[in-house]
């Protein structure tokens, strides 16, 4: 009788019943070696799980309002008010933007709350892990355990000895199982098989435990692995920030708990990650009616469910190049180039000989179309050496006829904006906004031109 064999590549794990010279995961040539496989580990062997009973989809008890909450409101307010506890999360970013200094904050602080963490990692030994708790928290609390070690099998030893609420794991791509000896660590095979591990202990019904992964970041700024990881897990979470600067943004991109694209903000200093509880007053620069400076417009973003006042800078130069620049880290260099010819085509502003830069306060991204108005009146504020109030807000994306287009989620960003203070929002006509406010008064308007009228003859 013929053995039976398989094919794994030795560079990322990939399995195959039949042999090719490229693997098919990695792309690597000529990597596939030849195994064994034991008949008594095949789909005849398989020991079957215990049958689950039925039960009526009504009858079922929620778990989701069953919560963890930190003292970290951003966090709590990203993972939509807490963690729940029997769920597993994923957090990836780029090296040193704060995944381990933040869930080491998060550790100790559930500690503080009586509940058990254990901190087990496969890439920093136990003294780096307290060399940066020592700089990061004032006093460490003794409910957080931690453990360097890169065996699955030793982790899952460990948390039935120490009964942990919490099980923080960094990074996933580090850990082995010793079932799969023939695939190395952070092969698609250990890492899904490890992580699969991990979402048994916490969907135990008899003992739920709540399970965060650190997962490295490839240099397409994704997970590293396979993309059934994404897939496997309740919660993706993302750090975003630019390296060198303080502001780091966590979004989520998945969350079968909350509001996926939630978004909270945090500063990354010495003493680790600083909640923003207040984005609004963080995007803004604090300026009185005697310092006002061209260039400066004010809208609301909607990030997750939360209306978020930004300031949006531009500085229109002269050029002395033959290709003027346009330069925006906040946006598409396309969609600057859009809304520019929009000005020249129906404001009638040239800008053939005029350098153009686009920035926002503290670097956030502008992913909406309801910032199109602000960026293209801080542009004509900014070619006009004209300043604009700091109490009016633009929200409204502008079509290339020049018309104001209606945005989404417009009642929530009005009532933030009253909240706030201002004193006048130019909005796109038939918007549909029929809201009381204390001292705000909103101004429907149909075009550009209107706009630009309203604004510079009635300052």
């Amino acid at each position: 009788m013929r053995k039976k064999v398989k094919y794994v590549c030795e560079n990322c794990g990939y399995e195959s019943i039949g042999y090719y010279g490229k693997c098919p995961e990695c792309s690597s040539w000529n990597r596939m070696k030849e195994v064994a496989v034991d008949d008594k580990k095949g789909t005849k062997g398989t020991v079957r799980q215990e049958k689950r009973t039925i039960r009526r989809l009504k009858d079922i008890v929620s778990t989701n309002s069953d919560r963890i909450i930190t003292n970290i409101n951003e966090f709590n307010r990203v993972m939509g008010g807490g963690i729940v506890r029997d769920s597993v999360t994923i957090l990836t970013a780029k090296p040193g933007a704060g995944k381990s200094t933040l869930l080491l904050q998060v550790a100790n602080d559930l500690a503080k709350m009586d509940y058990r963490v254990l901190y087990a990692s496969g890439e920093e030994s136990e003294s780096q892990i307290k060399n940066r708790a020592d700089r990061i928290i004032d006093t460490i609390h003794p409910n957080v355990w931690v453990v360097s070690d890169n065996s699955m099998d030793n982790v899952l030893e460990f948390i039935e000895e120490i009964d942990p609420d919490l099980i923080i794991i960094d990074s996933i791509q580090t850990f082995i199982l010793e079932d799969f000896p023939n695939s190395r660590a952070g092969s698609p095979t250990q890492t899904m098989e490890c992580a699969n591990q991990l979402v048994k202990i916490a969907k135990n019904p008899n003992r739920p435990r709540a399970v965060i992964l650190i997962g490295q970041m490839t240099k397409e700024d994704e997970i590293a692995g396979l993309r059934a990881l994404e897939h496997l897990v309740d919660t993706v979470l993302i750090i975003e920030g630019e390296s060198g600067e303080e502001l780091r943004s966590l979004l989520t991109s998945k969350n079968r708990y909350g509001s996926t694209g939630e978004m909270g903000f945090f500063y990354l200093t010495d003493k680790g990650m600083v909640s923003i509880d207040n984005p609004s007053e963080y995007f803004m620069t604090a300026r009185d009616k005697d310092n006002l400076l061209p260039g400066s417009a004010i809208t609301v973003l909607k990030e997750g469910t939360r209306p978020i006042i930004l300031e949006i800078e531009s500085l229109v130069s002269n050029s002395f190049t033959p290709y003027p620049s346009r330069i925006s880290e906040c946006l598409k260099r396309e969609q600057l180039n859009t809304l520019v010819s929009i000005i020249e085509q129906r404001v009638g502003i040239s800008f053939y000989d005029k350098n153009v830069v686009v920035k926002t306060t503290g670097g956030i991204k502008l992913k909406e179309q309801a910032s199109n108005l602000a960026v293209v009146m801080s542009i004509i504020s900014s070619v006009k050496n004209i300043p604009l109030a700091n109490d009016i807000v633009f929200i409204a994306d502008v079509g290339l006829t020049g018309e104001l287009k209606r945005v989404p989620s417009l009642e929530a960003r009005i009532k933030e904006l009253d909240r706030m203070g201002f004193r006048k929002v130019y909005v796109a006509p038939n918007s549909g906004v029929d809201i009381k406010t204390n001292n705000l008064e909103i101004i429907q308007l149909r075009t550009l031109r209107e706009v630009i009228d309203n604004v510079f003859n009635h300052k």
